[in-house]
């Protein structure tokens, strides 16, 4: 269980991207895609290997913030996160794309008064919106690259990420050489990977033709340019094996290997990831990790399995990030379209973490944990038998922080309250063993304070 073997931070972190594509509405390997594209241009301009390094990690997190602010693009634009997204990716910042894009994606589900509200809304506070938006996602994107150990220079390109040549950008209408590098390189990658996936070569070179000295730094758009007739260069961005050709970008001599205690680190960073989509699972995955060590403890778990148990918790809803708020925030029942997209959420997560050999033993922990020992959970509908004892305690452990947090519908319940819910789905959809050992650990927790107060007083 734990990571002994040889593992390398850019084969975890090359896997995880997915999480991040997903969560931008982006088609899969957008991320990788990006990493091909901007070391190239690196290499091309003469970088050194301790910049190519902090360039490989921007370029594969350059979106860790991504979903922080998908509740709010859903209340001020009324609109699905992850389809907004996608098209805003491909918008340029002249004033006719901007008002076909907002016209095109604001409230348009909804009905006309609603509509009609909420363009008002974005046509008198626009701009306001966009640099709120933003700044929120590259502030918690730099954040959560420090937590996972990253160099300034790494966070800064993703502080930036959104900033302009010209000072148009957003949040700090930064202008030229004053933005990171990084940040310019990955914003023209990010865009000309955008276009390719749309209209291929000729369309990624018209695109950044066009936004030269507006978004992009010419001399590296100059540098693009010089791929435009590489066939093997374009045709590896739709490689089955894409991830390999964009593990070997990594300057060798800086290849980084990761221990169980980074290892940590990484899994809580993207824990960070999944808890900021929406207002109402901020701290959820480390409460969920909180409850399942308590049980973990009670049950006499090794340490090596206890950490091991941690990371899974901490990982166990990393599927959320392609939900979109709409549904995950709606203050309601979800209809069946919508429940049909919540209970995908253990499968993707599943795919997610499977694909990192150091992570693909947590993989079973997300695809079950919303399965029951009745039979009647999702995705798969398993047997109790099938079920094994991690995922159980997970599973009563996400239980109890649902019924004890704030939800759309309804408050946070008292934890009496909650144990007397779980209870009554022992043996159907708690296990009596977990949840006795989850009521222990509560116990023990209050005779502790309670020892504590007395000395005190």
């Amino acid at each position: 269980m734990s990571g002994k073997s040889v593992v390398t931070l850019s084969e975890v972190l090359g896997a995880l991207s997915y999480a991040l594509d997903i969560t931008e509405g982006q088609p899969v390997g957008h991320s990788l895609r990006c990493c091909w594209i901007g070391m190239h241009i690196g290499k091309r301009i003469g970088l050194n290997d301790a910049a190519l390094s902090d360039l490989y990690y921007t370029l594969l997190l350059k979106d860790a913030g991504c979903s922080s602010n998908a509740a709010r693009i859903c209340k001020l634009y009324l609109a699905d996160d992850l389809g907004f997204k996608q098209a805003y990716k491909e918008v340029d910042t002249k004033l006719p794309e901007i008002l076909r894009f907002l016209l095109a994606h604001t409230a348009k589900d909804s009905g006309l008064v609603e509509r009609l509200q909420a363009l008002i809304n974005v046509a008198r506070n626009g701009g306001e919106i966009s640099r709120e938006l933003i700044e929120t996602r590259c502030q918690r994107g730099a954040e959560i690259v420090r937590s996972m150990r990253f160099s300034e220079a790494v966070a800064e390109g993703i502080l930036d990420l959104d900033e302009h040549w010209d000072g148009t950008g957003q949040p700090m209408r930064l202008r030229g050489e004053d933005i990171s590098l990084f940040a310019r390189i990955a914003l023209l990658s990010q865009v000309a990977d955008v276009f390719f996936m749309r209209s291929g070569v000729e369309g990624v070179m018209e695109e950044v033709a066009g936004r030269s000295g507006r978004w992009f730094d010419p001399k590296l758009v100059a540098v693009l340019q010089q791929f435009a007739g590489d066939q093997h260069f374009w045709s590896t961005l739709l490689a089955n094996n894409l991830d390999a050709h964009v593990a070997r970008l990594e300057p060798m001599a800086l290849i980084r290997q990761v221990d169980d205690d980074y290892l940590d680190d990484i899994a809580a960073g993207f824990a960070k990831v999944v808890d900021a989509k929406s207002p109402f699972t901020a701290g959820h995955s480390d409460r969920v990790t909180l409850f399942a060590d308590l049980i973990a403890q009670e049950l006499d778990y090794t340490p090596e399995r206890r950490r091991w148990l941690k990371r899974a918790a901490l990982l166990h809803d990393i599927g959320k990030l392609g939900v979109s708020n709409s549904i995950l925030d709606k203050n309601g029942k979800p209809d069946a379209e919508e429940w049909a997209q919540i209970r995908r959420h253990p499968e993707l997560g599943r795919q997610i973490l499977f694909k990192i050999s150091a992570f693909n033993s947590l993989a079973r922990v997300a695809g079950d944990h919303h399965e029951r020992l009745d039979g009647h959970g999702y995705p798969n509908a398993l047997p109790e038998g099938s079920i094994d004892l991690d995922t159980r305690i997970v599973t009563a452990a996400d239980v109890f922080d649902a019924l004890t947090a704030d939800r759309p519908y309804r408050k946070a319940l008292p934890v009496h309250t909650a144990f007397e819910i779980m209870e009554r789905d022992v043996g159907k959809g708690i296990d009596p063993t977990v949840l006795a050992a989850l009521q222990r650990g509560f116990a023990r927790i209050h005779q502790v304070a309670e020892l504590k107060s007395d000395k005190a007083a």
